[in-house]
């Protein structure tokens, strides 16, 4: 009978251990999600006012201008319009927003995910585990 509570115990924690880093996991792949849009939305972020400006190879042809604070601006907008993507993201925060080209725009976010069996164990020893995703889309 012991030796059968003690089974059922270790099951229990494996289960529990599994299902815990499955969330982490799937906290981490919507994390990503999120990036891919942001910056695909942030690297079409190029103002209509600059978006003739500059040399072209050919006549009527776009020179892309995209700056860090377009893309900045771009991942602040669409994070405040669309609430509901980081639903279930603890403590999202944009890492990084910057256009190391002017053609890319290149997103990093950070979260903070909390697994739901092991809650109580993560709020004692600092309040979940950090999930990072950084995520770039060229303009053109």
């Amino acid at each position: 009978m012991l030796l059968t509570a003690g089974v059922v115990a270790v099951a229990l924690m494996l289960v529990g251990m599994v299902a815990s880093a499955t969330a982490v996991h799937l906290d981490r792949k919507h994390l990503y999600d999120l990036a891919d849009a942001v910056a695909a939305d942030a690297a079409d972020a190029v103002p209509p006012e600059r978006f003739y400006d500059g040399t072209a190879s050919s006549p009527g042809e776009a020179v892309l201008t995209l700056t860090d604070a377009d893309v900045e601006a771009s991942v602040r907008d669409y994070l405040a319009a669309h609430p509901g993507e980081s639903e279930g993201l603890d403590h999202l925060r944009l890492v990084e927003a910057t256009s190391p080209d002017g053609r890319t725009a290149q997103v990093g976010l950070a979260a903070t995910s909390r697994p739901p069996l092991l809650r109580w164990f993560t709020d004692a020893f600092g309040g979940g585990f950090t999930v990072a995703a950084t995520s770039s889309a060229r303009a053109g």
